[in-house]
């Protein structure tokens, strides 16, 4: 393999490994020695891919987000002239998810944002950005269900985003607790199936 090849490839190993231990241990109960030894790379070696733990983690955050995004902009692409069914089919499938792991983990945004989001100032910004990258997707997805007719425009794309990334988060904390999916079901239900809906004249 050559040397740039191998090197990206031992990069995303270590990333692998780190969404895996922090959803698992959280940031601070995981050591950089134990994802090391995990993926079989020398301790002097890690600073050849990352600054510090700190840069790991913040590295860690946009990586983990990186197939949420791919998810959603394929289900968005192939939606056709049902943007709202296609964000609606997404979340169905990450509720899918979560019953097949029996709700463990739950979600690494969400629960980094409990344990770091105001102590590390370069994983708050990763934190920031990644749910941001994420709530602009789902404004475009909303804007264009609104263009459609399946979304109500008398509220902002934007504003309907974000309280569905905020609901969901929510949601997602009390799924895990709970283990059961009815507070992300009811999150889908009461805005994608409803709130979000045009009000239809009395």
């Amino acid at each position: 393999m050559p040397r740039s090849a191998k090197k990206e490839s031992n990069r995303d190993n270590l990333l692998n490994q780190g969404v895996s231990m922090l959803m698992r241990q959280g940031y601070h109960g995981t050591g950089l020695q134990e994802i090391l030894d995990a993926v079989h790379i020398p301790k002097g070696s890690f600073y050849n891919y990352f600054e510090s733990k700190e840069d790991f983690g913040a590295k860690v955050i946009q990586h983990y987000v990186d197939p949420f995004i791919i998810q959603l902009t394929t289900h968005l692409q192939q939606s056709g002239t049902d943007a709202l069914g296609a964000i609606q089919r997404y979340f169905d499938e990450l509720v899918a998810e979560l019953e097949k792991n029996d709700f463990k983990g739950g979600c690494l945004l969400g629960n980094l944002m409990g344990e770091i989001g105001d102590t590390s100032p370069l994983c708050q910004q990763s934190l920031q950005m990644a749910v941001n990258r994420y709530r602009d997707l789902l404004q475009s997805g909303l804007a264009k269900a609104q263009q459609q007719g399946t979304v109500r425009t008398d509220k902002p794309a934007a504003g309907m985003a974000d309280l569905l990334v905020n609901t969901w988060q929510g949601a997602l904390l009390r799924a895990k607790i709970e283990k059961s999916s009815g507070p992300v079901r009811q999150c889908c239900q009461d805005l994608l199936g409803d709130f979000f809906r045009p009000h239809q004249a009395p």
